[in-house]
């Protein structure tokens, strides 16, 4: 019989169904920003060499989310569009849910959801693990590339209004010598970048330091510093 689960049930059964993973997981969330705890889970299968697959609808992945993204061999990433549904599962465990992937969601709303295990409700089970599938055959394929990114972000930089000496983050950070999260936590501590409801935001003291805002239709948010910036 399903169970129901509250907004903390959620989040702990969906570490439980993603840790107790053997063989297969599929995670869809029209969101997607992972917590450190997630992450740690979803490297640890990867070790393990189970495949995993993430769907998700909306493209405003960060640098940052893309770069851990692509290190994950075994994880394969889908963009569905016009995506709503929420939905884990592992070979023996179903959530069905309000609750996206997302860090914010996951700390500050109200959620619920429903347990579907394999063994004790195999029919309804199965609907959603055929619909799982049926989700994932309709989503584009995307093989996560930072460098992709940066490539948009370059060429953007290229335009008309902008100044060809500046970098994003994630190669700033390789100028640097750091990891782009390590960045990005410097600049958070600094006062460049501040973080608002789970996303990054330049402040006026990274303005003033010669940060840049700007929007890539594909891949989301990301921002530009000058070459010479050392925060």
């Amino acid at each position: 019989m399903a169970k129901f689960l509250n907004t903390s049930a959620t989040n702990y059964f969906l570490e439980e169904l993603i840790k107790s993973a053997k063989d297969r997981l599929i995670l869809i969330s029209p969101f997607l920003r992972l917590n450190e705890r997630i992450k740690e889970l979803l490297e640890d299968k990867n070790r393990l060499k189970i495949d995993v697959r993430v769907v998700y609808g909306k493209s405003e992945l960060q640098p940052e989310e893309i770069n851990w993204l692509r290190e994950l061999t075994y994880l394969r990433t889908s963009f569905c569009k016009n995506l709503h549904a929420k939905c884990y599962l592992n070979e023996e465990l179903c959530i069905i849910t309000s609750l996206n992937l997302y860090e914010f969601s996951q700390v500050n709303n109200n959620e619920m959801g429903v347990l579907v295990r394999r063994s004790e409700d195999p029919e309804l089970y199965k609907e959603a693990y055929e619909e799982a599938q049926r989700i994932i055959r309709i989503s584009d394929e995307i093989r996560i590339s930072v460098e992709t990114v940066e490539k948009e972000a370059e060429s953007s930089a290229e335009g008309e209004d902008s100044t060809p000496d500046k970098l994003t983050t994630s190669k700033l950070a390789q100028k640097v010598g750091v990891k782009t999260n390590e960045l990005i936590e410097r600049l958070v501590k600094a006062g460049y970048l501040e973080v608002k409801e789970g996303k990054n935001y330049i402040t006026a003291k990274g303005k003033e330091a010669g940060g840049e805002f700007r929007m890539s239709p594909k891949f989301g948010p990301y921002f530009l510093w000058p070459e010479s910036f050392r925060p």
